[in-house]
């Protein structure tokens, strides 16, 4: 397996309203997308694009929320997660255990639709890592 592109950066926000005006008017984003309501992982999500990857805001929906704690220590919120590229989340998902990483839970389904799975600050180098299935060609996509 090989390390796949950066998709996108988490940003935990207690408000991503307050967020994506920081992100337009101070950062000069050019392209935010409209924010979403993602119950299955208990955020509210809105993705900023950049030249080169997104931004992905969340928010928490409600104190069950995963971000919900993490706001708790990080009230003004702050980077969650680093999201990568895999062309086959299984895989991926072998190798990662193969290597003695915890993976946290099973892959799902993520905030771009594709599969994803989390692995464990403490086996990547302290930072919360995001993978994600990419389409392939032959999907068609």
């Amino acid at each position: 397996m090989q390390l796949g592109r950066l998709n996108h950066i988490g940003i935990a926000t207690p408000s991503i309203e307050a967020s994506v005006a920081f992100y337009r008017d101070v950062m000069g984003a050019q392209k935010v997308h409209t924010p979403f309501d993602l119950p299955a992982q208990g955020v509210k999500v809105c993705f900023v694009d950049t030249p080169n990857t997104q931004i992905e805001l969340l928010e928490p929906l409600g104190e069950g929320s995963p971000i919900h704690g993490f706001l708790a220590k990080n009230p003004a919120g702050g980077q969650h997660h680093v999201c990568y590229e895999v062309p086959d989340i299984h895989e991926a998902k072998a190798w990662f255990e193969a290597k003695g990483a915890k993976v946290l839970g099973e892959p799902r389904i993520g905030a771009h639709g594709t599969l994803i799975f989390f692995l464990h600050p403490r086996d990547m180098g302290g930072v919360l890592t995001e993978i994600m299935e990419t389409p392939r060609a032959e999907d068609g996509h």
